[in-house]
């Protein structure tokens, strides 16, 4: 290897200098100090053979190891539930909750009498409150789980009637379709992909028919030659109506006119709506099951339920979130794109005093997360050179933002405002190549 070999070997870190390094020793208390010597021996010999610099060691033996938990992301996209990020944020009164849930808690337990309770009766009470509508409601782990629910119970070896129109595609490659009739039940699809009309539902419905199913196309838009039946003509049918009107909006939000609520919904003459908690509701990921009292425990007491139920972190998040409706997303959603420019404008000063050049340029935040699709909500972003985008990403805490047009775009509106001077932290840290 020569005499620049050795002068290489002797640049790598030693074990003891790296095992002290804070981000080690935070990874050591969670994942144990041996696997974390594992990774840093590792790492100093890819470092010794070439195939990284000495000073790339520490960041090597870091993402070698296995992240403990997901990290914490600061959501600069403009998407105000990004999937990928896991949609809804949580409120501070239910990360609260959350932790308070963490240990033994009276989830199915009276302590007034010692008795057993209904499990979860917090947050049911909650739900219930939230969607006066609602004879009765029940929660499952996700909007698939209620669906699926439904099916089960009120439609195995019967027939669920639903549009050909409806028939989504709801994320990850899973259909409708293929949803549905796993549970046993049979489809009989009416209309037309853009045109279903009353006729056509009468048509198919008979002794077999287990209900009718209305789903919003929350993640696309059809125009153009089209119709849809509403739920109040559905309701008249004489067979229970289910309605999955996806994104979670208890009630009607002037910014979205056009999605679908729980309370007008059953107002129109729903039996049962379904929805999800971690779209707009801005809660965990929950599946919300609300209406008739009948068909609710109907489902309550199906075996499947059992299997579907949610856990005690879960219920706790979901009594907050209902509990306090200034929610992240409600917050984002309702967000004024003056004040979001004004934010902007502060760390983009803030980063000219540092001898870092940055812009402020109009954006468009979407709701995303399978929600009000089209719809667009004025905002600003910070514009930087596109190669910002992989550090950031990167960095810690990772920042993430859109690429467009060869440029990066960093919108406030998802970032809460006392995380702009991390977001200006992280900027600083990438090395200025300008």
């Amino acid at each position: 290897m020569g005499d620049g070999g050795a002068d290489l070997r002797r640049r790598v870190p030693r074990t003891d200098v790296l095992l002290a390094d804070p981000r080690l020793v935070a990874a050591a208390a969670v994942l144990g100090r041996e696997r974390v010597k594992a990774a840093v021996r590792q790492a100093q010999d890819r470092a010794r053979r070439g195939e990284i610099t000495p000073e790339a060691v520490p960041a090597e033996a870091l993402a070698a190891l296995p992240s403990a938990a997901p990290r914490a992301v600061l959501n600069a996209t403009g998407v105000l539930l990004h999937t990928n990020l896991g949609r809804a944020a949580l409120s501070e009164a239910a990360v609260a909750a959350v932790v308070a849930a963490a240990g033994h808690t009276d989830v199915e337990l009276d302590l007034g009498t010692g008795r057993r309770a209904r499990r979860g009766r917090d947050a049911v009470d909650a739900l219930a409150a939230a969607a006066p509508g609602a004879e009765a409601v029940h929660v499952v782990n996700n909007g698939a789980a209620a669906l699926v629910l439904a099916a089960t119970a009120l439609a195995a070896d019967a027939e669920i009637v639903v549009s050909r129109g409806e028939l989504v595609e709801i994320g990850d490659g899973f259909r409708l379709p293929d949803l549905l009739t796993s549970t046993g039940a049979r489809l009989r699809e009416v209309g037309a992909t853009n045109r279903a009309t009353l006729a056509d539902y009468a048509d198919a419905i008979g002794p077999r028919t287990g209900f009718v199913l209305k789903v919003h196309p929350s993640n696309f838009r059809v125009t153009g030659f089209t119709s849809a039946v509403p739920v109040r003509r559905l309701a008249a049918l004489g067979v229970p109506v289910v309605v999955d009107i996806g994104s979670g909006l208890l009630a009607p939000d002037p910014l979205l006119p056009d999605e679908p609520d729980a309370a007008t919904t059953l107002r129109a003459g729903a039996d049962l709506v379904t929805a999800s908690g971690d779209k707009l509701l801005g809660g965990p990921q929950a599946g919300l099951l609300l209406g008739s009292a009948a068909l609710v425990e109907r489902l309550r007491r199906h075996p499947l339920a059992r299997a579907l139920r949610v856990d005690k972190l879960t219920l706790a998040a979901l009594a907050a979130t209902l509990g306090d409706p200034a929610t992240p997303t409600r917050t984002a959603l309702h967000a004024d794109a003056a004040v979001l420019r004004a934010r902007t404008e502060r760390l983009r000063d803030a980063l000219a005093a540092e001898g870092r050049k940055a812009d402020v340029v109009p954006s468009v935040a979407v709701v995303g997360g399978g929600g009000a699709p089209g719809v667009e909500l004025d905002s600003w972003a910070l514009s930087l050179p596109e190669r910002y985008a992989g550090p950031l990403r990167t960095g810690d805490p990772p920042v993430l933002g859109r690429v467009a047009r060869g440029r990066l775009l960093l919108d406030l509106r998802c970032v809460p405002e006392h995380a702009d001077p991390a977001v200006g932290a992280a900027v600083l840290a990438v090395p200025d190549g300008d």
